[in-house]
């Protein structure tokens, strides 16, 4: 089996983010069935969207990964990672959280399930997703999508903070 490509969305905003997201990262690299090499985005701080008031500022960003395996076992994977950094699941959404993996986008894979959505269906509306996938992937035009990850960006007119942090993590 070849390997799929797959992008990963990362945030966090409560503890040590960047060590947070470093952890997270680590972790997912170790997983059984990834290869390498992996395209990593820069981390940017980014406004909370939809969060309860006074919430943190999130550090966000994006990798893709090769994966020999199915969608819904990577998903499980990073379920996994997101429960063994203290990530609470019984949450309602949009709430501060150490660590929030989003499976993106798993090669051409369209999928409406109860549990996985391929392409994630927030995508086009979120500018701490496309920019830090616009580092790595511009030209990726999401299924289900006439427009590249560039132009999804540049055509979003967000208002929202989006600051860089770090490239090394």
């Amino acid at each position: 089996m070849s390997p799929v490509r797959a992008g990963i969305a990362l945030g966090s905003n409560l503890g040590d983010r960047v060590n947070v997201l470093q952890k997270a990262k680590d972790r997912i690299l170790a997983i059984d069935g990834v290869d390498l090499p992996v395209l990593q985005s820069p981390v940017y701080e980014t406004s909370p969207v939809d969060c309860e008031p006074g919430a943190p500022n999130f550090y966000n960003a994006v990798i893709e990964i090769g994966f020999r395996g199915s969608a819904d076992a990577l998903l499980t994977h990073l379920r996994q990672i997101e429960l063994a950094l203290g990530r609470e699941r019984e949450h309602r959404r949009n709430v501060s959280r150490t660590i929030d993996l989003d499976l993106l986008y798993f090669d051409d894979l369209r999928c409406d399930e109860m549990d996985l959505q391929l392409p994630h269906p927030r995508i086009a509306e979120r500018a701490f997703v496309l920019r830090p996938l616009a580092d790595i992937a511009p030209d990726l035009r999401l299924p289900g999508q006439t427009a590249t990850v560039r132009e999804l960006l540049a055509n979003l007119g967000s208002d929202q903070s989006i600051r860089p942090v770090t490239d090394k993590w």
